[in-house]
């Protein structure tokens, strides 16, 4: 059985295939000089798409926010998972002094600063864009956004978190282990594994979108 809704949709659709050329040939002259006008994807005569870049940017970078507010549970999880282990870590290497047992202990705690910092950040996004592949496909083949501000409004809504992950994991094992005290020597340590958190879920993108 057939619905009257799609009945009507059937019969639009016959009316519409069933129209003069010389009606589309009206309607494709009309709207030629329009910037806004949504031209068939096949041929030469594509004129893009309905919003500029800066819109379709802001468009997905909000949406891409929204996203990430709408699950805080997961905000909230990564969190507590990076203060847990950066307990642990700072545990394991707690008050080390400037000796030759110290100095290898200092070392091995970097090494868990790097690996840590990798590892949890590039299996974070690994799934992030073949999660959202099919409704990407459709978008884009509307023709609603560029792959490039897809991309780049995604990764951006995503940053506040990869900066704050590294901030709550050096801020707890920095003092535990001990390391070089000073405000500035601090900064320079919390910079650095921010950029390699960053790094690493660049390469985790690198991945998913593989």
């Amino acid at each position: 059985a057939v619905s009257p809704i799609a009945r009507d949709i059937i019969e639009t659709a016959s009316l519409v295939n069933g129209a003069g050329v010389g009606i589309e040939l009206a309607r494709a002259k009309h709207h030629a000089n329009d910037p806004y006008f949504l031209q068939p994807m096949d041929g030469i005569d594509s004129t893009g798409y309905r919003a500029s870049w800066w819109t379709q940017f802001y468009c997905i970078l909000w949406r891409s926010w929204l996203s990430v507010l709408k699950d805080p549970m997961l905000v909230k999880v990564r969190l507590l998972q990076t203060a847990m282990v950066a307990s642990l870590i700072g545990s394991i290497y707690f008050g080390q002094v400037l000796d030759q047992d110290g100095v290898m202990n200092i070392n091995g705690s970097l090494f868990l600063f790097l690996t840590n910092m990798t590892f949890q950040n590039v299996f974070a996004v690994i799934n992030v864009f073949s999660a959202e592949l099919p409704v990407f496909l459709r978008e884009k083949r509307s023709r609603l956004y560029r792959v490039d501000t897809y991309f780049l409004g995604k990764t951006i809504a995503e940053l506040p978190l990869f900066i704050a992950v590294p901030f709550v994991f050096t801020s707890i094992t920095y003092p535990m282990i001990g390391l070089k005290a000073g405000v500035s020597h601090y900064l320079t340590t919390l910079f650095i594994v921010t950029l390699v958190a960053n790094v690493s879920t660049s390469f985790g993108y690198l991945i998913s979108c593989a």
